[in-house]
């Protein structure tokens, strides 16, 4: 855009990663979080996954007692991006992750 004679850069924010401001008004004193909408990560990437990824899951696989087999009221929530999900990505990635938290053997 010309203005004045110089040439300004536009700043185009990439489609991929939604642009999350910093402002005060996000916790209160309390330091409780105030915003009407708080986005989830995905658990395998690490990527935001937006209010308009339809494709994405969010499961709680239940912890069970070692000795009984039975639940024992615990559990670990993963969720998975839609990106992950298209590439068939999503069955390695949930092994994976419930690998390190233990839930599965890790010679499974």
């Amino acid at each position: 855009m010309y203005h004045s004679g110089r040439v300004e850069r536009l700043r185009i924010p990439d489609a991929c990663t939604p642009e999350v401001s910093q402002t005060s008004n996000m916790q209160n004193d309390a330091g409780e979080f105030v915003d009407l909408y708080v986005p989830r990560k995905c658990s395998a990437s690490n990527r935001i996954i937006g209010a308009k990824d339809h494709a994405s899951i969010q499961m709680n696989v239940a912890e069970v007692d070692k000795v009984t087999g039975r639940f024992n009221g615990q559990f670990k929530t993963y969720a998975i991006c839609g990106a992950i999900r298209r590439m068939g990505e999503s069955d390695d990635s949930i092994l994976r992750l419930a690998k390190n938290d233990g839930i599965v053997s890790k010679n499974f």
